[in-house]
């Protein structure tokens, strides 16, 4: 685990491509009596119209009722700073994807399934701009890897509200060997000994991603920091962080190749160069092979 400080908001920003649901008009039936009396229903029972139907809009392809009336601002945010409750662990916390990363072009809300539980709000940004991983897609929705603890945790979040693009890379952490491997369509473009866990706080397995990059003043082994969307298993914090797993270098070699740190991966230089440019959102996988 890296001894430093993660920025709240900075650095990248990647192209964004606006979508915007379609408004359907509200007609109404009936006679001016037949609607006063309506209203004066509704007033008798304490209720007022939906948002939806005084708008005279229909929710977001695939939103029912409910899930429009939902206010963002009243739900936590998925950030690796906060630990939410109700997500769904990761089905396949080994398996690739087809490289689909996706980026909230507006403040949305996380669900537990399909039109489900809000569990969260995920923002635009966060340590940089939030790119997740798709791991799956159904109707209009996509589950992704969330940033929170539960470390491999997964959301829901509507296609509507989403900019999905596609990273070639995927980066494949092994603790066993201490290997550190960057993958480009599938081929291999290079692979590194690395630094890994310590028994008493080991680097955790599963899936994860690239949730930022940025560089810290207050340190210097490292010229820039990779967190990552994962947490150690051991510290609920460190260094004044949230105990967020991060790639990074260190001044000297003799830690590659062994289990010295607190939950982090320490890689060589020209490691760091090289992925410091693949893009945020690009899956990593972690094991103990």
């Amino acid at each position: 685990m890296a001894n430093h400080t993660l920025p709240p908001r900075n650095r990248r920003s990647a192209p964004r491509r606006r979508t915007r649901s379609g408004l359907v008009l509200w007609a109404g039936f009936g006679v001016v009596a037949a609607l006063a009396i309506v209203l004066v229903v509704g007033l008798l029972l304490g209720g007022a119209p939906s948002p939806v139907a005084q708008q005279g809009g229909a929710p977001a392809s695939g939103a029912g009722p409910v899930a429009a009336a939902v206010d963002p601002a009243s739900l936590q945010e998925s950030t690796t700073y906060t630990t939410l409750q109700g997500t769904v662990p990761d089905p396949a916390p080994q398996a690739t994807t087809d490289g689909r990363v996706a980026h909230p072009v507006r403040e949305t809300v996380v669900r537990d399934a399909p039109d489900g539980t809000p569990i969260a709000r995920m923002p635009v940004t966060q340590i940089g701009d939030t790119w997740l991983p798709v791991i799956a897609r159904q109707g209009d929705w996509a589950q992704v890897l969330l940033p929170s603890r539960p470390s491999s945790s997964t959301g829901w979040l509507p296609m509507a509200d989403l900019d999905v693009k596609t990273t070639p890379y995927r980066i494949a952490v092994h603790l066993g060997s201490m290997k550190l491997e960057l993958f480009e369509d599938g081929t291999r473009l290079a692979q590194w000994t690395v630094g890994i866990g310590k028994p008493s706080a080991p680097t955790p397995t599963g899936r994860t991603f690239l949730l930022g990059a940025f560089s810290d003043d207050q340190q210097r082994y490292s010229p820039v920091i990779l967190p990552l969307g994962t947490h150690s298993p051991t510290h609920d914090t460190f260094g004044g962080g949230p105990g967020t797993v991060a790639i990074h270098t260190w001044p000297t070699a003799d830690v590659f190749g062994t289990a010295t740190s607190d939950g982090c991966i320490r890689v060589p230089a020209d490691a760091l160069r090289q992925l410091r440019e693949v893009p945020l959102g690009t899956l990593v996988t972690i094991d103990e092979a």
